[in-house]
């Protein structure tokens, strides 16, 4: 089996198609056993995770986006892993050089896996929900929430 490569795809510019199966996929749950019928009759069943995988797409393709399919070891460059992260090359550049994200440097030019970007920004995402929730518990001890509850004038 080869690995298909990175693929972007753009949302079709009629998008009744998409709404319609928008309506199917949340009109059934998840619960169902879904099944891809081939144009020969034969019916195969999809595996749960792939549905839901195809739930993600037509609702993102339904919304207007272009979605892209990668496989995890998609390597890629820093301004690629920039765009990903919603940072600037700069900053990819300092999160590697810092070791925070590992990457290979075959050349002159560094690149990162797909799935060490994906890994980082987990952590990322676990840290800042740990922050928040340490956050709001001092919040609460200190009764910074009663203090804010009723509006005072302040002119």
């Amino acid at each position: 089996m080869t690995i298909a490569p990175e693929r972007t795809v753009m949302p079709p510019e009629e998008p009744e198609p998409l709404d319609r199966l928008v309506e199917l996929f949340e009109g059934s749950p998840g619960s169902d056993v879904a099944v891809l019928a081939t144009p020969s009759g034969k019916r195969v069943p999809i595996p749960a995770e792939l549905v839901e995988l195809l739930r993600d797409i037509v609702v993102a393709m339904a919304n207007g986006q272009a979605v892209t399919v990668a496989p995890h070891n998609q390597t890629l460059t820093t301004q690629e892993a920039a765009d990903l992260l919603g940072v600037s090359r700069p900053t990819v550049v300092r999160l590697l050089e810092n070791g925070e994200i590992p990457y290979s440097q075959p050349g002159r030019h560094r690149r990162v896996l797909l799935r060490d970007l994906l890994d980082y920004q987990e952590r990322r995402r676990h840290e800042r929900r740990v922050a928040l929730d340490e956050l709001t518990e001092i919040s609460e001890d200190a009764g910074a929430y009663e203090a804010t509850a009723i509006p005072r004038r302040t002119r």
